[in-house]
């Protein structure tokens, strides 16, 4: 039986707020990313992220990596609004972020080719 295909790699849009509105448009391009690739995370897998998050000017010093990091996994979730009360809003593209083992996370100026269009790669988890 041949593995199954884990890893899926996507851009996404720069920061804008409200925050919902950059969850949104996270999972937008996540879900079509996912779709393309024919990838498919189940609760049982362990996964892991990587993060590239481009900021310009006061933006760069002003975000936390750990704040923009939580929308990204929320996104991922389907959770729009957050977790609170009004729960998932969208379709879960990883069940649960309990799933994620390992994130590396940077923010950075953004280089001239990027566009200001971030990057996040979802692989399978394997211990180092």
């Amino acid at each position: 039986m041949p593995k199954r295909k884990l890893r899926v790699k996507f851009r996404i849009p720069p920061y804008v707020t409200p925050r919902a509105a950059w969850r949104r448009a996270i999972h937008s391009v996540a879900t079509e990313a996912v779709g393309v690739a024919r990838v498919a995370y189940s609760p049982e897998d362990r996964l892991e992220l990587e993060v590239r998050i481009y900021l310009t000017g006061a933006a760069l010093a002003m975000h936390d990596v750990d704040n923009r990091l939580k929308d990204i996994m929320d996104a991922l979730q389907g959770h729009v609004q957050g977790t609170g009360k009004k729960g998932r809003a969208l379709p879960a593209l990883i069940p649960n972020d309990s799933q994620v083992f390992r994130v590396t996370v940077e923010k950075l100026d953004p280089p001239g080719q990027s566009h200001g269009l971030g990057h996040v790669t979802i692989r399978m988890y394997r211990p180092r």
